[in-house]
């Protein structure tokens, strides 16, 4: 839709019993899926899109310390699904069935490092690997083979932590995994984990953190990476062979916490910190940093892009908005209050075939955005 109606679009189903977590929905397939906690137990879910539970299946400890909870969203690939527990595992199951096809204790085998909060890492699956950030003493970033979980290579940055879902970007006839670790943005050999440049947040940050969130965009020869914590963001231009970069612009305006950043047509919009339960709406423009707008509504949150539109998703009280992707202004068309679940919204949206999915704590709640269902009425 264009617009929702008044009370917002038609919910379709919720379902709960999910446990807690902040993991989102990944959807293939017809099939809905995602993680929680229950106890001190992960488990991942699949749901029909009608809402009916397909399989509930555990895949062993989850983090249940401080601010426990799921935090992976599954990773779909080829009929399998991917999940990293805060606790340090990595499981590979079936997506139909949710049989448990292998598991790897990074933390035996990487000397992985949960940290205070846990790891926090949706896998990237290249090709015949799926892409790993343990952290630890004996890889800070590794591939494993994605059918057997065998190490394919590792990558060893100095154990820097990270929490960040690293991309994939095609430079030059080069597949690059980058990310964001603890100091570094860094770009790596998707084929061998070959380091072939990293780019230091301390030249640039005002305090380097010890994680984090949000994951790069790039476009079209460029990348953009935020931290979050008033330390602003940055632009980077990858050479055409993609083995170098060069820092082209910082900004300490559109500081991303974890909300995540969307590129769309030629500018950057996100959401920054302000203090851990507040901040603003920004965009920036992708090739200057320059601020077009900074907003005030509501509450920082989640953002992401379907048909010409942003989704912003605020996590305080639970308001999501339609909003028109112009640097002119933030300009909210539709808006309505998410009441399903417990907590703090901090589950980014999903979207698939008109419908939007909001994990909130314990439910999942899926609502009619499709633009033909409003015309029908």
């Amino acid at each position: 839709m264009r617009s929702w109606p008044a009370e917002g679009p038609r919910r379709l189903w919720s379902a709960s019993g999910l446990g807690r977590g902040a993991a989102g929905a990944s959807v293939s397939n017809q099939t809905v899926y995602t993680t929680g906690l229950i106890d001190k137990t992960g488990y991942a879910f699949a749901f029909d899109t009608s809402g009916r539970l397909k399989w509930k299946s555990s895949y062993g400890s989850e983090w249940h310390r401080f601010l426990p909870g799921a935090r992976s969203t599954p990773t779909y690939d080829n009929g399998r699904i991917y999940v990293i527990s805060g606790t340090g595992n990595i499981v590979c199951m079936d997506a139909e069935q949710g049989t448990l096809i292998w598991s790897v204790d990074m933390v035996k085998r990487f000397g992985a490092n949960c940290g205070r909060i846990g790891l926090a890492e949706s896998p990237l699956i290249v090709e015949d690997k799926v892409i790993c950030t343990p952290g630890g003493s004996g890889a800070t970033i590794a591939a494993l083979d994605k059918l057997t979980g065998r190490t394919v290579w590792i990558a060893d940055t100095k154990q820097q932590r990270a929490a960040c879902s690293p991309i994939l970007v095609n430079r030059g006839g080069r597949r690059i995994i980058v990310t964001m670790l603890r100091d570094n943005l860094v770009g790596l050999d998707a084929q061998t984990g070959t380091l072939l440049w990293k780019d230091r947040f301390e030249e640039y940050q005002n305090i380097v953190k010890g994680v984090n969130f949000v994951s790069p965009v790039y476009s079209n020869g460029r990348l953009y990476s935020t931290s979050g914590d008033n330390n602003g963001g940055a632009m980077h231009k990858l050479s055409e062979d993609g083995t170098s970069i060069t820092r082209l612009w910082t900004d300490a305006t559109l500081d991303c916490h974890h909300g995540g950043v969307v590129y769309v047509d030629g500018h950057i919009y996100g959401s920054n910190f302000r203090s851990l339960f507040s901040g603003d709406w920004v965009c920036l423009g992708w090739d200057s940093g320059e601020v077009m707008y900074e907003h005030r509504w509501r509450c920082k949150g989640s953002v992401i892009y379907a048909d010409g539109m942003l989704y912003c998703y605020e996590e305080k009280t639970g308001y999501i908005a339609l909003v028109r992707p112009t640097p002119d202004r933030f300009e909210i068309v539709s808006s309505f209050q998410i009441r399903e679940g417990d907590g703090r919204h901090l589950a980014h949206p999903a979207i698939a075939d008109g419908v939007l999915y909001i994990r909130r704590g314990d439910s999942l709640t899926a609502w009619d955005i499709s633009a033909k269902t409003f015309i029908a009425k």
